[in-house]
């Protein structure tokens, strides 16, 4: 089989070895599409561990299975599936035969990738959002335009998104977003620099900051934007993947009472329960990869998906590989 591996700094090389055997309770897959994912950016820019050693990525996996374990059952040679594994940039990938769910019908591998939805659907359902609630998201990249559909299919009374890059702002309005402003424009009634950070007085009359707040950054500064956002005895979600060092949370939040949720999900069982959720949306056309998904690649060509990803080019919003 051929697999890419990260060899140095921002370089990837594809080798070829001999090809893997499933285990028992494990299928092999022939990888039909792979996303490329912003936690795994960190490992592309310095080039893996510190031992010198490759590293394989890429998990967010379709592939169609061309054998079974033993033990591996309800599944057959042919069936497509997408779940939950790792080093999949590459032509073959080993999955856990519970870790996987069916593709829906009809629908296109690279844009059926259950990981990521999976992601924010499980984060959503501990945020315990009902219609009419007034909804922010902050950053607007793949997974903050991810959540804005999301959030429009759970009937919002105000769906608003924030994020400094124009398009990006665009975007949101396109797929159903109510508002949109960058970070430094925010409203001061919306809790924003004109009123300084969550200084808007509680229960007046133009008030407008949010119910639940979605911050999908990864940074200090979009938590600090988003923090500002939450009314009081309001919820804020972190769904941005934060991955080292100490993220600055604003003590305004408990000064308001506010609910501060961890969208980060460390068990596979709940993930996989997601994952079947967010396909249905698939297979019922309420969320779709397709405004998502700007860029294909090869397999030969994960560095420029990375590096389009680490600049934020112009146009790009997610890249998948197709080994094929």
């Amino acid at each position: 089989m051929r697999v890419s591996q990260v060899t140095g700094p921002r370089t990837s090389a594809v080798i070829e070895e001999a090809d893997p055997v499933p285990g028992d309770r494990q299928l092999l897959v022939e990888v039909v599409a792979s996303g490329v994912c912003t936690s795994d950016l960190s490992v592309w820019r310095t080039g893996g561990r510190a031992s010198g050693a490759p590293v394989r990525l890429g998990h967010e996996i379709v592939g169609r299975i061309v054998a079974t374990g033993p033990l591996a059952r309800g599944w057959s040679a042919g069936d497509l599936v997408t779940g939950l594994g790792g080093q999949g940039f590459a032509s073959l990938a080993v999955l856990e035969a519970d870790r996987v769910l069916p593709v829906p019908d009809g629908i296109d591998p690279a844009l059926a990738i259950g990981e990521p939805v999976a992601d924010l659907a499980e984060a959503l359902s501990r945020t315990h959002m009902g219609a009419g609630d007034r909804v922010a998201v902050v950053g607007l990249g793949f997974m903050g335009l991810g959540l804005v559909q999301l959030v429009r299919d759970r009937a919002p009374g105000l769906l608003v998104g924030v994020d400094p890059v124009p398009a990006a702002r665009q975007r949101a309005l396109d797929l159903g977003a109510d508002l949109v402003f960058a970070p430094a424009e925010v409203p001061a009634e919306y809790g924003g620099p004109g009123n300084g950070a969550g200084a808007a007085p509680a229960g007046r009359a133009g008030d407008h900051r949010v119910d639940i707040v979605l911050e999908a950054t990864g940074v200090t500064s979009g938590l600090t934007t988003a923090s500002a956002l939450v009314r009081p005895f309001g919820t804020l979600c972190v769904v941005g993947y934060h991955h080292a060092g100490d993220a600055m949370m604003d003590m305004d939040l408990w000064y308001k009472g506010a609910t501060i949720v961890n969208g980060f999900c460390p068990e596979q069982p709940r993930l996989m329960r997601a994952m079947s959720d967010a396909l249905d949306l698939i297979a019922r056309h309420r969320f779709s990869y397709a405004p998502l998904v700007t860029h294909r690649f090869g397999l030969a060509d994960v560095d420029r998906a990375f590096a389009l990803m680490d600049a934020r080019a112009d146009g790009f919003v997610k890249a998948v590989l197709l080994p094929g």
